[in-house]
């Protein structure tokens, strides 16, 4: 199954490129019918995380997706599941 990967450790701090890699990556996913994305906010103290479920939880993106999935052995890594 084709996976794409999204880490946002070098990018981190900055809120508008944050949301820019996201909405390019749910795009790629998209175009290309790719089953799921892997996002990578890392564990920190938890705002990179919640900044990235709450974007993803907008009405316009949460139509785009099938489901996320918070991977219950690394707290620093989400799962975006689509259905095409």
């Amino acid at each position: 199954m084709a996976k794409l990967k999204l880490d946002l450790h070098d990018i981190y701090n900055k809120g508008k490129k944050i949301d820019d890699a996201l909405n390019e990556v749910i795009e790629e996913a998209l175009e290309n019918r790719i089953k799921m994305v892997e996002i990578i906010p890392g564990k920190g103290s938890g705002q990179l995380k919640k900044k990235v479920i709450r974007f993803l939880e907008q009405k316009h993106i949460k139509q785009q997706y099938h489901r996320i999935e918070k991977d219950s052995k690394n707290f620093g890594r989400l799962f975006v599941h689509f259905k095409h």
